[in-house]
């Protein structure tokens, strides 16, 4: 089989239009040596990869510089409405590339350091990936700052720089071993400390209220130390700032101790100040009024007076709750505003809940958070005392609505009582803020007739939808340049930035070289990651063969168990009869487990440890292996996302928020097997439910199921091949050494599984049987793609352009408070605005 291209040679041959400049390669080498000579002080005798990678970094960096300040002093002279993005996650994952991409510099980069003698891509591999995220919410927060730049809108991230971010994850004898992500260690070439803008952040301390109004007095103060990244747009010279915040202790942090014992104690007491941004997850989620500051300010070169009036605050200011984590934004302004500021009470909530919006990111109750109130009156006294004000407002305006209803006071309080009183942080963020979005339809539906059902009979016009997407920029072009190209040549460049120009490739779905083209880049594709994963892991994988994916979290309602179920189904169909035709198939699962998380790790090391036993059977041999993608992040996804062919969403119905690995999946060619929930829903209902494995329990089914009550014994006594399966892992087969290590799984399967496992069992291993069949009958010239006529007519045509319509009389959330059209920005092909707020892309 022939060597598949790597993406530099790929890009070489793209195409006249991507050629670069002999002016802008010699640009580029020049300060690459420059930047190697003066900022990393080396030569080429002694310069190691990482040098180079640096001096890249720096020189690309240099590209962004005057188009970053030129954004912002465009910001400040036309005084748009600004944006801020408020999360504990901002999943970045690498910048070099995705930065050459968005500036058009690729080609010129890719041409100087070949002149050099050096490799791109080899390069690209060294950098770190920002992994200050644990999953999709903090992958969507990334996505949203590239959308927003790319529609130049004044749109700031703001969030915490965690000196180390999710951890990294070794398998070690099968099990998960967590080692902390030094991701700092190299320092940052993309960041710029701005220590000129730190801000006090105060802890602990008494309230003393007065006539003259309330103090928070004797508080210990935590500095707030601002770095900036530079966000930028897609060949739009807009370049937007991510902000993130790491702490630092005062100079004066308990040095009136100041003896030799004093002296060690205040460094300690430093460190635990510090550790507030030491590694994700902190221990306090918090954010000081940074926002009204700037909107207080007066605009750029302007000498005038400040603003003293907040009457149009809310029309400059638009902050987002990226889910609960944040929800301390809400009483921080309002202490702003009516401590500082001295704000009337009720116009500061006016002008609160007219700023905030608050999207919800999950169903599970256990994921919604409560923090104890004895936390509070320690940490943050002046806040707890707004809380309970705001509470005693809200429950006296739900008493005078719904009078002698003391049960829906009790379920819509934000004060949770018990043996540990609680504040319930989604039902703060719902009071609080103007707008309230799930990030599917079925999520959002699931959001107003359950989760928060009393919020919405009480002000329904607040809750809406707003589905989640990707950006095709990252997700497409960046890292399937080869399918992105076969693209381009046929319908041009402008579904880069609006999707939905993607639906031109419908009158080519019977297109044999179209056809042809897309299967041998995907082909391409597997047969480099195959390589990949020998060098990686070890294991060597038949690239014809199909390539189904799961990676995600790993957790009970993502069902990982219930793919394993399925891979031993299949082996032992193997084993009862080898000589039977079956469709070669390398099963990969990937995703990290919280390190508390007794049950997810037990689930990776069932997937390894049936791996071990598959791997090894000489009687299977190449028609199916397993391998986990130990350590799955971004850089990870980029790489396996494109190689796809089927794509694992198979959640229970009801349980998954949305989901965006499913988008990014079919963006890049492969076929979805899942289950009707999440952003599922509306991408069978867009594609045609007939480009999509559809199979298992509905919401009702479910639902239904709950009021009968689930039996999982019902379904393994009456499948044998279930049974088979389930005895096997309880008996040891798979764990020889260990016969009783995954006893605990099966007793919570037949016994407490609250995600139905074995409900969906029968109806998903007949689906993925007509996966086989269909990856039997791809039409002929398409190499090993699965089902190349299906992914053309739908899945490349549709997904992420889904149009997302509100019902009518819904109020808008985030990016669509009648904001102008992006100025400044060069507005053909930039289309995104028409769809930003509506789903993104």
């Amino acid at each position: 089989m022939a060597k598949p291209l790597t993406d530099g040679e790929r890009r070489k041959q793209i195409s006249v239009r991507g050629l670069a400049g002999l002016g802008d390669v010699a640009e580029v080498r020049k300060s690459f040596n420059r930047h190697l000579h003066f900022t990393l002080v080396k030569d080429r005798n002694v310069a190691t990869r990482r040098d180079y990678y640096l001096a890249l970094a720096h020189t690309v960096r240099d590209h962004l510089v005057g188009r970053w300040i030129r954004t912002q002093q465009r910001y400040y002279e036309r005084d748009p409405k600004r944006i801020y993005y408020l999360s504990l996650e901002f999943y970045m994952g690498r910048t070099l590339q995705n930065t050459m991409v968005n500036l058009g510099l690729q080609n010129a980069c890719d041409e100087a350091i070949y002149q050099l003698g050096l490799d791109l891509e080899e390069l690209e591999e060294i950098e770190e990936d920002a992994g200050l995220g644990n999953g999709g919410l903090g992958r969507l927060a990334a996505c949203f700052l590239d959308s927003m730049a790319t529609l130049g809108l004044a749109a700031y991230g703001y969030g915490i720089r965690y000196e180390f971010g999710i951890f990294n994850q070794k398998i070690v004898n099968g099990w998960q071993v967590e080692e902390a992500d030094d991701w700092l260690r190299y320092g940052n070439p993309w960041e710029k400390a701005r220590p000129e803008y730190m801000l006090p952040v105060h802890f602990y301390g008494r309230v003393e209220h007065s006539p003259e109004g309330v103090r928070w007095l004797d508080t210990q103060v935590v500095l707030a130390m601002p770095y900036d990244t530079p966000v930028p747009g897609y060949k739009n010279d807009t370049v937007n700032t991510m902000r993130l915040w790491s702490a630092k202790a005062p100079n004066d942090f308990k040095l009136h101790d100041f003896n030799v014992g004093g002296y060690i104690e205040a460094v300690l007491d430093r460190n635990l100040a510090e550790n507030i941004s030491r590694v994700l997850y902190p221990n306090d989620n918090f954010f000081e009024g940074k926002e009204l500051r700037r909107f207080k300010s007066s605009k750029f070169g302007c000498r005038d007076p400040v603003r003293t009036s907040f009457e149009t605050f809310p029309d400059k200011v638009a902050i987002q709750l990226n889910d609960t984590h944040p929800a301390l934004a809400i009483p921080e302004l309002m202490r702003i505003l009516v401590d500082v500021e001295k704000v009337d009470w009720d116009k500061a909530w006016e002008i609160t809940k007219k700023t905030c919006a608050y999207t919800n990111h999950t169903v599970l109750p256990e994921a919604l958070e409560r923090w104890p109130v004895s936390m509070f009156e320690k940490l943050l006294p002046r806040h707890l005392d707004i809380i309970y004000a705001i509470n005693q407002r809200h429950l006296d305006h739900v008493a005078a609505l719904f009078p002698g209803d003391v049960d829906r006071l009790r379920r819509m309080s934000v004060i949770e009582e018990g043996d540990c009183k609680r504040i319930n942080m989604a039902h703060l963020c719902v009071i609080g803020s103007h707008a309230v979005n799930g990030v599917a339809r079925i999520h959002s539906e699931i959001v107003r007739q359950s989760v928060f059902k009393d919020f919405y009979e009480l002000e329904p016009e607040k809750f809406q939808n707003k589905t989640n997407g990707i950006t095709p920029r990252r997700w497409l072009l960046l890292c399937n340049p080869g399918l992105a190209e076969t693209i381009v040549e046929r319908i041009g460049e402008g579904f880069l930035t609006d999707l939905s120009q993607l639906k031109k490739l419908l009158p080519l779905v019977g297109d044999e070289a179209l056809i042809r083209d897309v299967a041998q880049v995907k082909q391409e594709n597997k047969v480099k990651f195959s390589a990949f994963l020998e060098k990686q892991y070890g294991v060597k994988v038949n690239p014809s063969s199909m390539f189904d994916v799961h990676v995600k979290r790993i957790h009970e309602y993502k069902r990982q168990l219930l793919n394993c179920l399925h891979v031993v189904t299949l082996y032992n169909r193997i084993k009862k009869d080898p000589t039977q035709a079956f469709v070669p198939r390398t099963v990969m699962i990937g995703g990290k487990a919280a390190p508390g998380y007794h049950m997810a790790k037990k689930i990776i090391k069932l997937v390894t440890s049936i791996g071990d036993i598959i791997n090894h059977d000489p009687i299977v041999g190449d028609r199916l292996k397993v391998i986990f993608l130990e350590n799955y992040r971004v850089s990870l996804a980029e790489k396996v996302i494109p190689a796809a062919d089927l794509s694992q969403q198979i959640s229970t119905a009801g349980t998954e928020a949305s989901g965006t690995g499913n988008m990014k999946f079919m963006l890049n060619g492969a076929l979805t097997i899942g289950t009707m929930d999440g952003a599922n829903v509306e991408m069978a209902e867009e594609a045609g439910a007939e480009n999509l494995f559809i199979f298992g329990l509905r919401v009702e089914d479910v639902e239904a199921l709950d009021r009968k009550g689930y039996n999982a014994h019902e379904y393994y006594d009456r499948l044998p091949e279930l049974r088979q399966a389930v005895d096997q892992i309880n008996g040891g087969f798979f764990s020889p050494r260990e016969p009783d290590c995954f006893k605990d799984v099966v007793n919570m399967l037949l016994n407490h599984d609250r995600f139905k496992v074995f409900a969906d069992y029968e109806a998903y291993v007949a689906c993925q049987a007509r996966v086989d069949q269909l990856y039997r009958e791809r039409p002929p010239g398409a190499g090993c793609s699965l089902g190349v006529n299906p992914l053309l007519a739908g899945c490349l045509c549709i997904v992420c352009t889904l149009p997302w319509q509100e019902p009518s009389g819904s109020r808008p959330c985030l990016l669509t408070w009648e904001l102008p059209e992006p100025q400044g920005v060069d507005q053909e092909g930039h289309q995104e605005h028409r769809l930003l707020g509506q789903v993104l892309q």
